[in-house]
């Protein structure tokens, strides 16, 4: 800066009035930069803060019957409370499938999301429940484009109608910051981050967004559902009670796959939270099913993957539980006893396990599990594996799976939304807010009767809230063996642990898979949870004396 100044102040002296010209035509020019800029920043907020929609019409068969639809993309408004009632703040996209012909009055409607927190709704839509489905790799990384968007087989719309619903910030969506300028904006922008992007407040916004849902397309009458994978699961725990209590809406299900309900049970990290050790008991058995998969229990070669997994949960309740519950007290000879028994079920080195102090963390397992050939195994889905990217790193440093398909599942919705359903033209469409401007997820959450927040998330009260409030709300948890985002044993236990009364747990029933957290990435695992689903919405939407 300093020898520009120079540059400018010797030029002057030979050629006067030059360099002024030349700074004042440079001014002009970023100011007329700034202007453009705060114009369009402006001008997409003033779209976004008013609906947007487009209707088309397709068809798609399911398991051999044909159906005839009409999809709507678009986005809804969320105006602010308070003294900000009737201002625009939030506009959250979602794209809506409804069967031709049917009565919707009472129709079932299910609300479908993702969860991150902070992810859309891109990979229920174009790998679980939509009409056109992206092909992927089953458990290797899927070659680039061109991908291939078929008719899905599998759609959940002859069941329900249904609505994929992105998050605030996701998708085509966006926080509505107003200003006369960028700094005025980015004021703006902090603020309503601050105000949306955390636990109570999402679930407030999407149950606002189903209110007005309903309301827009008079659908009060329907039998209603929840559809939520991962964060989702959390979401759904908080969103299915405040329906319920705040905003009078029962809903006839709770559809939950790959849940987390109560953050301490996280296997991610949980060498952070020493003291802690039923993250370690309840991850075993997904580290026993991903090791068998990937043959590295000779003991286990060529045997079935059940009766593994009753013995290894029997194991880690018991034994294994103990040894870790014993502490530095645990006698040396019993520690040896118990690495030896891990090793069986892991297929990882007595050695290493010695170090581990017997914990191994998600992270660890994975970096590990194939570290003799330089292979990292995946996160959400331990089929999936890819090159470790450090190979004498402690935890892996990517998710293979994650890798494997997130480009297909992005690409091919970005082409089909616009191609198809004719919406997003001049848009950007987020498939997550990772690493966007002021994302901060805010975990403080006040649980139903609580007076504060308390240690880390767990919205288990909450779902149990909402069982109580509506006796007749049915839960159907769904899991893949190979998950160890949310391994399914701890969903188990955080089910066998929800503060019900015992007439209520019938209302819980469970469903596994041989996949993993994406479920239906794995398409013989797809049929088999559509044909679940299809059941459990059939047997519980209140029609034809189906109630109970």
């Amino acid at each position: 800066m300093k020898a520009s100044r120079l540059a400018v102040a010797l030029a002057s002296l030979l050629l006067c009035s030059a360099p002024a010209l030349a700074a004042s035509s440079a001014n002009a020019s970023d100011s007329a930069q700034s202007r453009d800029q705060d114009t369009q920043a402006g001008s997409l907020v003033e779209r976004l803060s008013k609906p947007m929609s487009s209707v088309t019409q397709g068809s798609v068969t399911v398991e051999g019957k044909p159906i005839s639809y009409r999809a709507e993309a678009g986005t809804l408004v969320l105006d602010g409370t308070g003294a900000d009632e009737g201002k625009p703040q939030v506009a959250m996209s979602y794209v809506a499938y409804f069967k031709q012909g049917a009565d919707a009055s009472t129709r079932p409607i299910t609300f479908i999301y993702n969860g991150g927190p902070g992810s859309s709704t891109v990979w229920l839509h174009m790998g679980a429940w939509g009409p056109k489905r992206v092909v992927t790799s089953d458990d290797t990384h899927t070659p680039a484009a061109p991908y291939q968007l078929v008719n899905n087989d599998y759609s959940l719309l002859d069941a329900s109608d249904l609505v994929f619903i992105d998050m605030p910030g996701t998708g085509f969506g966006r926080l509505l910051a107003e200003g006369k300028d960028d700094a005025a904006r980015a004021r703006s922008h902090k603020e309503l981050a601050k105000k949306y992007w955390g636990v109570d407040a999402d679930a407030e916004a999407f149950a606002q967004f189903i209110t007005q849902f309903i309301s827009g397309h008079h659908r009060w009458n329907s039998p209603k559902y929840l559809f939520g994978e991962s964060y989702g699961t959390t979401r759904s725990a908080v969103l299915s009670n405040l329906l319920q209590s705040r905003y009078d809406v029962d809903l006839n299900g709770v559809m939950l796959l790959s849940q987390i309900l109560n953050f301490s049970l996280s296997i991610d990290g949980s060498d952070a939270n020493p003291g802690i050790d039923m993250p370690y008991v309840l991850a075993l058995p997904t580290y026993a099913a991903t090791a068998w998969y990937h043959h590295k229990l000779p003991k286990y070669e060529g045997k079935a993957l059940a009766p593994l997994l009753k013995e290894v949960a029997a194991f880690a309740t018991t034994d294994y539980e103990q040894a870790l519950s014993a502490g530095a007290l645990l006698d040396a000879n019993r520690k040896q006893a118990i690495a030896t028994k891990l090793h069986d079920y892991t297929g990882l080195p007595v050695d290493y396990l010695m170090k581990a102090n017997l914990r191994v963390t998600g992270g660890m397992f994975e970096q590990q599990l194939q570290s003799s050939t330089d292979i990292t195994t995946g996160r959400l889905d331990t089929r999936f594996s890819g090159p470790s990217m450090d190979p004498l790193a402690k935890t892996r440093a990517y998710d293979p799976q994650s890798a494997a398909i997130s480009s297909a599942y992005v690409s091919a919705f970005n082409d089909y939304v616009r191609r198809d359903l004719k919406f997003g033209d001049g848009m950007k469409f987020r498939p997550s807010v990772y690493g966007a401007e002021d994302f901060h997820w805010d975990r403080e959450h006040k649980a139903p009767g609580a007076r504060f927040s308390r240690g880390a998330l767990n919205v288990m009260p909450d779902l149990a809230a909402a069982m109580k409030y509506n006796p007749d709300l049915k839960v159907r948890l769904f899991g893949g063996f190979y998950d160890l985002a949310t391994p399914y044993y701890t969903a188990i236990y955080e089910m066998q642990h929800l503060p019900i009364p015992d007439p209520l747990r019938q209302n819980i029933s469970y469903a596994f898979f041989p996949s993993g957290h994406m479920v239906y990435a794995h398409i013989p695992s797809l049929k088999k949870l559509h044909d679940d689903a299809a059941a459990f919405i059939d047997a519980t939407s209140n029609q034809n004396g189906n109630s109970k």
